[in-house]
C-alpha cells in the first residue's frame, strides 16, 4: 500500500472529490481525517472507511474560520501525534453569471473558502508538519485556474490564486514539504449545476469539448491525489496537474 503509515487531513471530505480521496487514501493504508461542515455526510464517509477495514476520524470545522482550523490541527495532533499529508480540498462554486451580477457576500464566501482556508491550514498546519519531518500538501485547484471561462470570473480568480500559491509554496517549503495542485475539469459532482447555470442540457455540449469524451469523475481526482501523496511522486513539487481528459490541451 502506497500510503501506509501516513496521516492525511482532507478538507471538504464529506462528498465529491474529498469523499473519493478519503476512501482511496484509506485503501492505500493512510489514516484519514475527514473534515466537513456536514456531520451526516462526513461521519458516513468515516463509517464506510471503517467498515472496509480502514482507519479514519471525523472533525467538523469551517475551514474559513481560523479558530476552528487551529482546533482541528490540535485535535489531529492529539489523536495521531501529527500528520504528514494535507489536502486543501474544501471549496465552493459560483453560479454561472455575468461578473457584475455577483454580490459581495458571494464574492467573500468564494475567496474565504477557496483561498483564505489555505492561509489558515498553512499557518496552523505547516509548523506541525515540519516538526514531524515534513510531508505533502495538495490543493484542489481547477482548470479554471489555467484556462478560465466566461461566467465564472470570481471562481476562476480564486482558483488562480490557489495555483499561484501552489507554485510559491513549493519553492518556499522545499525540500521539507512538497506542494502540488490538481486541476480537474468540470466533474460529475453536486457543484456541476452551479457551473452550468442550472442547465443540465449543457452537459452533452460540454462533454463534446473534452477529447476523452466524458465528464471527470471524483475517482479520477482521488487516484491522482494518491499518486501525488505517494513516494512515486517524490521528486514532484510545484506541479499543476490537469485531470481533464485533454480539454486544456485541445
Amino acid at each position: 500500500m502506497r500510503l501506509e503509515g501516513r496521516t492525511a487531513i482532507i478538507t471538504g471530505a464529506g462528498s465529491g472529490f474529498g469523499a473519493a480521496m478519503a476512501t482511496e487514501f484509506a485503501k492505500e493504508g493512510a489514516r484519514v481525517v475527514v473534515n466537513d461542515l456536514n456531520d451526516n455526510t462526513g461521519r458516513s464517509v468515516v463509517d464506510d472507511i471503517r467498515k472496509a477495514g480502514g482507519e479514519a476520524m471525523f472533525h467538523k470545522a469551517n475551514v474559513a474560520d481560523g479558530g476552528e482550523v487551529k482546533d482541528m490541527i490540535e485535535a489531529v495532533t492529539d489523536a495521531y501525534g501529527g500528520f504528514n499529508v494535507l489536502i486543501n480540498n474544501a471549496g465552493v462554486p459560483q453560479w454561472n453569471q455575468p461578473l457584475t451580477e455577483t454580490d459581495e457576500e458571494t464574492f467573500d464566501r468564494i475567496f474565504d473558502v477557496n483561498v483564505k482556508s489555505i492561509y489558515f491550514t498553512s499557518i496552523h498546519g505547516i509548523p506541525v508538519m515540519k516538526k514531524g519531518g515534513g510531508g505533502v500538501i495538495i490543493h484542489t485547484a481547477s482548470t479554471a485556474a489555467t484556462r478560465p471561462r466566461a461566467g465564472l470570473a470570481w471562481y476562476n480568480a480564486s482558483k488562480g490564486a490557489v495555483a499561484n500559491l501552489t507554485l510559491t509554496m513549493a519553492q518556499e517549503l522545499a525540500p521539507d514539504i512538497r506542494v502540488n495542485a490538481i486541476c480537474p475539469v468540470a466533474t460529475d459532482t453536486p457543484m456541476l449545476d452551479d457551473f452550468l447555470g442550472g442547465d443540465r442540457d449543457k452537459i452533452a455540449a460540454f462533454e463534446a469539448t473534452v477529447p476523452m469524451g466524458r465528464l471527470g469523475q471524483p475517482m479520477d481526482v482521488a487516484r491522482s491525489a494518491v499518486f501525488l501523496a505517494s513516494d512515486d511522486a517524490s521528486f514532484l513539487t510545484g506541479v499543476l496537474l490537469p485531470v481533464d481528459g485533454g480539454r486544456c490541451a485541445a
